[in-house]
């Protein structure tokens, strides 16, 4: 049986769209745009960035307004390099943040608005930021004070919230009166 060339139209046509939704899937998958909107770049220095990764959102107030270009070393910190939406204006005094989505999820940098009525343009670099936050290094460091006794009452150290168990008007420097005598 041959089928006829209606059939083997429709079937090179499915197969066409097959393959456009799996090129389609692909890029968005893979995070990549054809077609990128007007855009400029802007940059921040931060001290840890760990977990932060190129592709990761910019958001402020939730919104988001950019991607990360790229991240780099340069003296000793590490610049990342945004992509703002163009449109979107960005004030000398923001703040830019490391953040977590969820316990253990993506990371994003969040920009909080500062006061200033000036705007960063194409190249400028926000000089406020906070860097992320790195549960092992909180672990570590609980566990290391806990260790040291930083959190634990030495015998014989007085009570730290400031009182003592002395009664009123007594001196200092007397024993603690015992109970009162049987009779």
């Amino acid at each position: 049986m041959y089928a006829t060339r209606t059939t083997q139209f429709l079937v090179g046509l499915f197969a066409l769209a097959g393959l456009a939704a799996l090129a389609f899937l692909s890029l968005r998958l893979g995070q990549l745009e054809l077609f990128a909107p007007p855009n400029y770049t802007i940059y921040a220095n931060f001290d840890n960035v760990s977990g932060l990764k190129t592709g990761d959102n910019v958001e402020i107030a939730g919104v988001a307004v950019g991607k990360v270009l790229s991240i780099s070393l340069k003296q000793e910190r590490a610049r990342v390099a945004m992509r703002i939406d163009q449109g979107v204006q960005i004030d000398e005094d923001a703040i830019a943040a490391i953040r977590t989505r969820g316990i253990i999820g993506d990371k994003y940098v969040a920009v909080s608005p500062g006061p200033s009525d000036k705007y960063l343009a194409g190249g400028g670099v926000l000089r406020q930021t906070e860097s992320a936050f790195v549960l092992e290094e909180a672990i570590g460091q609980l566990i290391n004070n806990m260790g040291s006794g930083g959190s634990k009452k030495q015998s014989g150290d007085k009570s730290s919230d400031g009182l003592d168990d002395s009664p009123i008007g007594a001196d200092p420097g007397s024993a603690k009166p015992g109970p009162p005598p049987k009779k």
